[in-house]
Parts: C-alpha cells; structure tokens; sequence
C-alpha cells in the first residue's frame, strides 16, 4: 500500500509539472475600473514571445475583445491554443469558431507562424466565415500559398465524409496602407507606419472602440514609429521593447540589427512620457542576459506612470 501510494504521489506530481509547461500560471486582469467602469472592451495577451523558442511564451499576438468581438493582432505560433485558453479561463469571445479577424503588423515569420492556424482550425471548428486578413503588401500572397499548401487537407475536408462547411476555410486579404482600415458597430481601426528594420511596410494599430476604449499596439518598431501621436493618452499601450541592459553585452552585428529593427527600455520610456497611456503594458520583450526587473528598472528610471510587464493570458 505504500508503494502505491508512493507511485500515485510521483505521478499527481508529474501531472502538475507537464501542466505548468503547457499553461502559464493565471494572473488577476487590471480592474475595469482603471478605464472606467461603463468601458468593457478587454486586452489579452495571447502571446508575448519573440523567435527565441521559450516554452511560456507563445508567439507575439494581441487579442482586442469589445462587446463580445474578437479583433486579433498578429498571429505567432499558438494563438489559437492561447485563444482557446483565455476562453476556458472565461474569455468566451476567443473561443477559436468565432475568431474571424486578424490584423497583421509585418511578415516576419515569428508574427505569421500562426495565420495558417487561424485560417483553418477555426473553419474544422464551426466557422463559416472567410478569415478576413488586413496587414502589409505580400500578406495575399502568403494567404494564396498556404491555401495551395494545405489543398489536400482542404479537399479532403470537404469532399470525404467529415461533415466540414465549403466556405469557413476561405481568406478575403486585404492589404492596407496607414489610415482607417477597419470599422464595425464595435471598433474603428487605424494603421500607422512603424520603422522595423528593412521592411518596406510595417504596422502599428489603433483600436477605437465604441466604449470610448482606445488600446494601440506598437508592432514591431524603433522609436521613429507613429506610437506617440497614435496613442495621445491612449488607455492601453501594448508595446514591444528589449533590455537595454542585455543589449550591451550582445554581439556587435546583432547590436546594430535590434537598434535599427527595436526598442529599448530607456527609449519606451521616453515614448511613454510623451504618449501618456493610462496603462504601458510590455511584450515582445527581448531581455537576453537582463531580467524581468532590469528592464522594468530601465523603464521606471524614465517613466513614471502605470508599466505591466506582460505575460500570456493576461487580461486588462
């Protein structure tokens, strides 16, 4: 009997171990009260990671939820897992048949890792609405390839005996240039350019809600992105951002691509005090050798109001 017991204690703990490696511990959201008590629409991080593969972290995607609506931005590896995990954990607008709209900021692949997910696990789940895709110029030829790509699956789907719809699987792209791209009974949605790099187009986005909510996501950018006018007190600033601490201690050549591609904890702060969002909330964080309190520390030394650093599945 003891032994018994003592394989059942090893394996309820073995249970608990595997399950902390799939889900991140749960976190409490910021009261609603921090936007005003009338506002309901809700941030959730579906994913704060960046190309390094961290078990915890999914790849970079934003989801807006306003009065009951899914708006997605950017579409790392996981993002219809997280989103199923944020709806298990109440968020029921994320479950994955209802996720129909995705914004995204570039092509780089630790953004897009996730469209074909987007694209067809919430069709095999109930969707019969094409995804509507709005991002920069070569997203409809992204779109067009994994639809070739995934053409057996499709037409087995649809002409076998799994009772699958012939319409959910179905992209309409749109590709956008800055200004309002977007707008429903729910949101109005503005791109503005960011400077990421070598791309030609990149994105930022700002979510105008019907509430009076105003959330900006930075995507990927430097500094001379359009983060400052888009946000103008905005309520969430969800924006990207690695330690300056770490960035001094990596290799030259990789040095001269985060500074021209990032931005750095000293320089979010910077952005922070012009833009004056009533919440900053971190992701995308690269922090190399740094940690989680050194770059908060680096923000905090220049910036003074309300930083979260953010983690999968929060809410706000």
């Amino acid at each position: 009997m003891t032994r018994i017991r003592a394989r059942l204690a090893v394996s309820a703990a073995a249970s608990l171990f595997c399950a902390s490696l799939v889900m991140p511990p749960a976190r409490p959201a910021v009261e609603a009260r921090a936007f005003g008590a009338a506002k309901t629409t809700r941030v959730v991080l579906l994913g704060t990671g960046t190309p390094n593969a961290e078990f915890d972290r999914s790849g970079p995607a934003v989801a807006i939820v306003s009065n009951g609506a899914p708006y997605i931005v950017d579409c790392g590896p996981g993002v219809v897992r997280r989103a199923a995990a944020a709806a298990e954990r109440g968020i029921k607008a994320l479950e994955a048949g209802r996720l129909g709209v995705v914004f995204i900021t570039h092509l780089h692949s630790d953004h897009t890792l996730g469209l074909p997910d987007l694209m067809l696990t919430p069709w095999t789940l109930g969707r019969t609405e094409p995804l509507r895709v709005y991002g920069p110029r070569g997203v409809a030829d992204m779109t067009s390839h994994l639809l070739e790509a995934y053409r057996l699956d499709i037409e087995n789907r649809t002409s076998g005996l799994e009772p699958a719809n012939k319409t959910g699987y179905r992209v309409d792209v749109h590709e956008i240039d800055a200004g309002e791209v977007f707008k429903d009974a729910n949101v109005t949605v503005r791109a503005f350019a960011a400077a990421h790099g070598a791309w030609k187009q990149a994105f930022g986005y700002r979510f105008e809600a019907a509430d009076g909510t105003v959330v900006v996501v930075s995507g990927d950018t430097t500094p001379a992105g359009g983060v400052v006018d888009n946000c103008a007190r905005c309520d969430v600033l969800v924006h990207e951002v690695y330690s300056q601490t770490g960035f001094e201690k990596r290799p030259k050549e990789w040095q001269a691509y985060h500074a021209n591609s990032h931005t750095s904890g000293p320089e979010l702060a910077q952005i922070a005090s012009r833009a004056k969002p009533r919440l900053l909330v971190l992701y995308h964080q690269l922090l190399w050798s740094a940690t989680e309190e050194d770059l908060l520390r680096e923000i905090r030394r220049g910036y003074h109001g309300r930083v979260v650093y953010g983690r999968d599945l929060d809410v706000f």
